[in-house]
């Protein structure tokens, strides 16, 4: 527990802080899915107007550093590509792609 009056004030600022960037983070992520949820319909031109609604979430939040920047741009880089892949193949099959599996942790080490 903090012992100081700046540290009580700081404790308090933290909490309040990490509300509003939990907040953040979900309207980041809901934007996420708005536009994997138009690539999975297959409608090419309502994916496009998803895409450049949400990017500018995207953007914003990771300026607030929320998010790193490159993961940001990551994000940007799969959701396109997926609509861009659209026409070529499937629906289904661009928007799995978006979704990348968990890493594999690492085997431990033995001494």
């Amino acid at each position: 527990m903090a012992n100081t009056a700046q540290a009580r004030k700081r404790a308090r600022q933290a909490v309040k802080q990490r509300a509003h960037n939990a907040s953040l983070r979900s309207t980041l992520r809901t934007a996420i899915k708005k536009i994997i949820k138009a690539v999975e319909a297959g409608d090419k031109v309502a994916a496009t107007a998803a895409y450049s609604e949400n990017v500018s979430v995207i953007d914003r939040i990771a300026d607030k550093n929320i998010i790193h920047k490159n993961k940001a741009s990551r994000h940007k880089s799969r959701l396109n590509a997926a609509i861009k892949a659209m026409s070529a193949e499937a629906p289904v099959a661009a928007a799995a792609k978006v979704k990348a599996a968990p890493k594999a942790k690492a085997a431990p080490k033995t001494a």
